[in-house]
């Protein structure tokens, strides 16, 4: 990579990880298309629930950068993709001020939301603030990593943008949200299966470090499959296209587990993560095409 000047324009989108947004993006997209469905569309809530995650997972991405390479994590040994604050982009009193302004902006891009949701708006609000600094700083060593990603890029976001459209969530929202959020893990699961016996030194215990490889790959693997079959409940709610449709995805997150499990380890799994994150677009792209057709 070329010489990239500190604290400019090119480091902070470097630092922003542009390619995550798929990961913020696909839970309002099926949110807002299943409220589509049942009929409720409002246009200026649909863009804030946007903008409010997408300003979300830019703050984690700064947040992860400063306290992973405050802990020793993003040393010379890492596999993944660099890091800002670890090849000097950006400095730390920098990140610092960005993840400020980005935690600012999220919070003013969600408040109008309180006008259409009510004040219980501001509680998700909180609760999306207050954990997307507990992930890095103690969950993701703990463990919870995975189960934070089932709550808050799957059940929060699309619930909540179901609501928003609505003024109320069925309980087939809440199957959608789930496959939403056990589809979206694979992400995390490749990521952390990648940087596995980094962890492990440095003391993050991931679920991959508890679990081991073996089981980790068949968690990808099964992440996928079930985040389909939740999609088949859409026949009992008279969508059969939203059930159908899915299930296509599971041919190039089958090709993708296969690649996985081939490579093992090395810097060539950041390959399987860029095809992960492609994989969840589209099936957030199928389940919303299924349901607004």
């Amino acid at each position: 990579m070329s010489h990239i000047s500190t604290n400019s324009p090119h480091a902070w989108m470097l630092a922003a990880r542009p390619k995550t947004l798929t990961g913020a993006a696909v839970p309002v997209m099926i949110g807002v298309s299943a409220a589509w469905n049942d009929g409720f569309f409002r246009p200026v809530p649909a863009l804030l629930c946007f903008l409010f995650a997408f300003l979300m997972q830019i703050d984690a991405n700064f947040i992860n950068d400063y306290y992973d390479f405050q802990k020793g994590l993003d040393d010379e040994k890492r596999l993944g993709p660099k890091r800002a604050c670890a090849e000097g982009w950006i400095t730390l009193p920098a990140m610092r001020r960005g993840i400020i302004c980005t935690t600012l902006l999220s919070c003013l891009t969600g408040l109008p939301l309180v006008w259409y949701g009510g004040w219980t708006m501001v509680l998700v609000g909180v609760c999306c603030v207050v954990f997307c600094f507990l992930y890095t700083t103690c969950m993701a060593r703990l463990g919870l990593g995975d189960l934070l990603v089932l709550v808050f890029f799957g059940l929060i976001p699309v619930g909540a943008t179901y609501y928003l459209q609505s003024g109320t969530v069925v309980p087939e929202v809440w199957a959608l949200s789930l496959a939403c959020g056990l589809a979206i893990d694979c992400l995390l699961v490749v990521n952390n299966y990648r940087d596995r016996d980094n962890d492990k030194v440095g003391g993050k215990i991931t679920l991959v470090v508890r679990i081991g490889e073996k089981a980790s790959e068949n968690l990808y693997l099964w992440l996928g499959i079930a985040a389909v079959g939740l999609c088949q409940t859409m026949w009992l709610a008279g969508k059969p296209v939203a059930a159908l449709l899915p299930v296509c995805y599971l041919i190039p997150h089958t090709v993708t587990w296969r690649r996985m499990t081939g490579l093992k380890r090395g810097r060539e799994l950041n390959g399987v993560l860029g095809e992960t994150a492609r994989n969840i677009f589209l099936f957030g792209a199928l389940l919303s095409i299924g349901l607004f057709i």
